[in-house]
């Protein structure tokens, strides 16, 4: 084999191998590497405008609770203001106002314990009734069981 052959002809393979990279393979990549560099300088820029973002979006959360703050302490002053202002009103009225619960709580009191009576009358009248049934051992009337019934109830 002749060496200068060999040599001329690997410089050929060696040429038309760099030619072909550099005209389909090369550019391919270059493309592929520069849209990789785009969409991380993308992704850069984003996330600095998101930080930026944050930082204005934090900034107004910061006003925005200093004025709720002191919006509810002004709404706590006029709040107790007002509370004041019904204490001492109750103040005054509490004496009528006192006498006037008591009344009613006495009225009140009357009317449950009348309740009282009158279903205990009505609990007794049955029993008294269921009683006198065991003890007669006969079959009551209703009619006259009812009109029994009204008699105790009229009596007690």
């Amino acid at each position: 084999m002749n060496l200068n052959a060999t040599l001329f002809f690997q410089m050929l393979v060696f040429f038309v191998l760099g030619w072909f990279t550099m005209k389909f393979i090369w550019p391919p990549l270059t493309k592929a590497m520069d849209d990789r560099r785009q969409k991380i300088a993308d992704g850069l820029s984003a996330a600095e405008k998101g930080k930026a973002d944050l930082a204005q979006a934090q900034a107004r959360i910061s006003l925005i609770e200093a004025s709720a703050k002191s919006e509810n302490h002004a709404r706590m002053v006029e709040a107790e203001k007002q509370a004041a202002v019904l204490i001492e009103q109750a103040r005054r009225e509490g004496e009528a106002e006192k006498a006037r619960i008591i009344a009613q709580a006495k009225q009140d009191a009357a009317q449950e314990v009348q309740r009282a009576r009158d279903s205990l009358r009505g609990e007794v009248a049955t029993l008294a009734v269921k009683g006198a049934e065991q003890i007669l051992r006969r079959e009551v009337n209703p009619q006259v069981h009812a009109e029994l019934l009204d008699q105790l109830k009229a009596q007690l």
